[in-house]
C-alpha cells in the first residue's frame, strides 16, 4: 500500500516541508510516484522514516543519521554509545540546574532580605550577573566552605551588608592609591592590602587560608566577572587585576614562610602551590573549597562584567603579560 505526502505527514507527525527536505537530501526518497508525479511512500519508506525520527529524537544530526542508515551494523552502536554519554552529561547538568533553582528559591525565602532600593544603596556599581552566580553555584554547591559562606551571607542584615561594602570600598581606595603610586606588588604595602582582603573574606563569609586566597586571585586574572566583584569596571586600571594577583601570591609566600618554618615538608607543599598560582597543591590543602567565595559573591553580591586586561604593560612594578 502506498501513501501520499499528506497522509504520511498526518500520521507520522512531521511536516510536508520536512518530508520534502528529506527527499531532496536523499535521506528518505519515496520509492514510488503517482501517475501525476506525486510522491508515494511504501512500507519500506515508512520503516526508514521511523528510524530517522527515532534518531532525531535522540538528537542526532541528519548527516549522522544518514551515516547510520547506510550501514547500521557498522555505525549505529558506536554512535549510540557516544550519544548516550552526551545525554547523560546533559541530564546531570539539568539536575544540577534544578538544585540551583531550589537553592535560589531558598535564598528568596530565607536569604538576604534587601529591598531593590537597599540593594542599590548597598551595592552601588556591583551588579548582579546571573551567569556567574549560576556557574559558581553549580561548581561549589557540594562544598562545606560554600555552604558555610552562603549561610553566613544569608544571615547578614542590611546594616551588615552596608558595613561590609564600606570596608570593601575603603580597601579598594587604598588599593588604587598603591597601584597608582607604582608600589611594587610584592612590597610591604601591597602584601598588607592582600592580607586585609583575605581577612575580610574570613570575617564576612568563610575562613580563607592563603592557599584558598591564591585560587580566588587566580579567578581575578582569568574571569573579568570575578574581578568586577572586587573593583567595579569604572574604577579598574589596565594591569590592576594582575597586580592584585601578584600581591596575593607574595603575601601567601610570606604567610607560608612564617607559619611553616618548623615543618620543611609542609612549607615545600605550600610553596609548590604558590609557584603555580595555587593549582593542585592549593586545591588539595583546602579540600576543593578554594573558590567558594566567588560563588558567595556571585550569588549574594553579583558580578558586573569587567573589562579585559591589556597585555604587556608595566604597572606597580609588575609586567602584565599573559
Amino acid at each position: 500500500m502506498s501513501y501520499t505526502v499528506g497522509q504520511v505527514s498526518g500520521f507520522a507527525g512531521v511536516t510536508v516541508r520536512t518530508l520534502h527536505h528529506y527527499d531532496r537530501t536523499g535521506l528518505l526518497t519515496p520509492s514510488e510516484r503517482s501517475a501525476g508525479g506525486y510522491r508515494l511512500y511504501g512500507d519500506t519508506d515508512l520503516a526508514r522514516l521511523q528510524q530517522i525520527l527515532f534518531y532525531r529524537e535522540l538528537g542526532f544530526a541528519l548527516d549522522e543519521i544518514a551515516e547510520i542508515l547506510t550501514d547500521p551494523q557498522a555505525h549505529a552502536l558506536e554512535l549510540l554509545r557516544a550519544r548516550r554519554k552526551t545525554l547523560r552529561e546533559q541530564i546531570d547538568r539539568l539536575e544540577r540546574l534544578v538544585e540551583v533553582a531550589d537553592r535560589a528559591m531558598e535564598v528568596q525565602q530565607t536569604g538576604v532580605t534587601l529591598t531593590p532600593r537597599e540593594r542599590f544603596e548597598v551595592f552601588g556599581e556591583i551588579a548582579f550577573d546571573l551567569s556567574y552566580a549560576t556557574e559558581a553555584e553549580i561548581k561549589w554547591a557540594g562544598s562545606a566552605g560554600h555552604r558555610e559562606a552562603m549561610t553566613r551571607a544569608a544571615a547578614h542584615s542590611p546594616e551588615d551588608w552596608a558595613r561590609l561594602m564600606e570596608e570593601a570600598a575603603a580597601w579598594r581606595e587604598r588599593l588604587l592609591e598603591a597601584f597608582d603610586a607604582h608600589e611594587p606588588a610584592d612590597g610591604e604595602r601591597a602584601r598588607a592590602l592582600a592580607d586585609e582582603h583575605r581577612r575580610h573574606i574570613g570575617r564576612w563569609f568563610t575562613d580563607c587560608p592563603p592557599a584558598m586566597h591564591l585560587r580566588i586571585a587566580d579567578d581575578f586574572v582569568s574571569d573579568a566577572r570575578a574581578f568586577a566583584l572586587v573593583v567595579p569596571p569604572s574604577q579598574q586600571r589596565p594591569g590592576l587585576a594582575r597586580y592584585v594577583w601578584e600581591a596575593v601570591r607574595a603575601n601567601a609566600r610570606a604567610e607560608s614562610g612564617a607559619e611553616a618554618g618548623a615543618d620543611a615538608n609542609a612549607e615545600a607543599g605550600v610553596e609548590a602551590g604558590v609557584e603555580v598560582g595555587g593549582a593542585s597543591g592549593a586545591d588539595a590543602e583546602t579540600g576543593g573549597d578554594t573558590e567558594v567565595v566567588a560563588g558567595v559573591l556571585g550569588t549574594g553580591l553579583g558580578g558586573g562584567k569587567g573589562k579585559a586586561e591589556p597585555e604587556g604593560e608595566m604597572r606597580g612594578g609588575v609586567r602584565c603579560e599573559s
